[in-house]
């Protein structure tokens, strides 16, 4: 298995905003490989926030598969106009092969 994490960091009132963007059928579901995603809103004491994207899939490969798609093109379109400024403060793609996992 085959997890990324995107870490964001976002402007304070922005992570609950945001999330939904992530979860919206944008065709993620559909692809070879995906198991799920989860967004998470992790607890700083920073003047940010932190939101983390996270993806499993069955390998590396399938992840490509999506980040090389048109779907992930469409999902990552700009929606608002370039005159608005992003919430985005900065992010970081963390990819981890899962070696053992108790369930």
């Amino acid at each position: 298995m085959f997890v990324v994490t995107n870490r964001l960091q976002v402007k304070t009132g922005y992570a609950t905003k945001m999330a939904p963007m992530f979860t919206k059928n944008n065709g993620i579901k559909e692809m070879k490989g995906f198991i799920r995603i989860e967004v998470w809103k992790v607890q700083t004491d920073n003047d940010y926030e932190d939101l983390y994207v996270n993806t499993w899939w069955k390998s590396e490969d399938d992840f490509k598969g999506w980040v090389n798609s048109d779907a992930f093109k469409n999902a990552h379109r700009k929606s608002k106009p370039d005159s608005e400024e992003s919430p985005v403060l900065s992010n970081e793609i963390v990819k981890a092969d899962v070696l053992e996992q108790l369930k």
